[in-house]
């Protein structure tokens, strides 16, 4: 559990991820919203007196956030929410940016991932330039979630594990390459093996030129032993993970390239931890509060790629 806040936050939706918020934040949490769990203070934000929060973890439902946003923002009160934030449209996120800028309020979209060790690891390797120009990455994530969509009255529809996982992708993309931000991507396989949505997306960029770094995204619900992959091919070498630290043990290998050719020489390090994302996120989330801070441009950009790539497929 992390040191105790002077501030204090309340948890809107009391699902897994909303327990979670809760948990880290300790003695902070000073209550639950939440219309169906026996647990909860509240059934609706508006019945929570403005006086005893200063910010809130919104953990509902996607169609449930813009409200819930545009309510609390307004108070001037601190949000972090659960990606994705995919509403109808970009104005949509820009209102929101915008009003939490006028009300001194920061507005974060949860991306835990980013907080992983070898995620971290791997982000300095590739700006150090220790493996030199990028030729190609590839990104996996699977988990073995598809018979809980299923049920679910919810999660079950439209964009299916696309916005769900593919947006932890993009966003991982964006923190590793930040100056690759705009890219056209395009659809290589969407299927519906046992949901009524997709449980299994596949795309990747498009580049202009052959020399240009290619990018494969792959995305299920279809993986019955939950787990994470990244390969990133260079010039110099090549560096890889495999799996998360919830999902562990998590390793991090770079191979350094033998010229002109042979068995590269490699470092490899390997994690046997609980996931320490939730505690270091919601650090970063309290010392984005003193600072009036958004990630919505983040946001914008990984809404405008989710469209595109579904409209491909309609």
């Amino acid at each position: 559990m992390m040191q105790e806040s002077k501030m204090r936050f309340i948890t809107i939706g009391y699902g897994v991820q909303g327990r979670k918020r809760a948990a880290v934040a300790g003695d902070s949490s000073v209550g639950i919203v939440d219309p169906y769990s026996k647990e909860a203070n509240y059934k609706d934000i508006k019945e929570v007196p403005l006086n005893t929060f200063d910010g809130a973890f919104v953990c509902t439902p996607d169609s449930e956030k813009k409200e819930i946003l545009k309510y609390l923002l307004e108070k001037g009160k601190h949000v972090l929410v659960e990606k994705p934030l995919f509403l109808e449209s970009k104005e949509e996120l820009l209102f929101l940016k915008n009003l939490a800028k006028k009300n001194g309020a920061t507005c974060c979209t949860a991306y835990n991932h980013r907080f992983e060790p070898h995620f971290i690891k791997m982000r300095e390797v590739l700006q150090s330039g220790l493996l030199g120009k990028v030729y190609k990455i590839r990104l996996f994530y699977g988990n073995g979630t598809a018979r809980l969509v299923k049920e679910s009255l919810w999660r079950d529809k439209g964009y299916g594990v696309l916005p769900d996982l593919g947006s932890h992708l993009l966003d991982t993309f964006l923190f590793w390459f930040s100056d690759e931000k705009v890219q056209d991507f395009k659809v290589l396989r969407s299927s519906s093996f046992e949901n009524k949505a997709p449980d299994f997306f596949s795309f990747s960029n498009n580049p202009k030129k052959n020399s240009d770094m290619y990018v494969q995204f792959d995305m299920t619900l279809l993986s019955w032993r939950n787990h994470f992959t990244a390969d990133i091919f260079a010039e110099k070498g090549s560096a890889h993970i495999s799996s998360l630290c919830k999902w562990g043990p998590s390793t991090f290998t770079v191979r350094h390239r033998k010229f002109p050719s042979g068995r590269p020489t490699e470092e490899s390090h390997t994690l046997v931890q609980p996931d320490p994302t939730w505690e270091i996120e919601y650090k970063m989330f309290l010392d984005k509060c003193e600072k009036n801070y958004t990630n919505i441009d983040n946001d914008i950009w990984i809404q405008e790629k989710l469209n595109s790539l579904y409209n491909q497929c309609a």
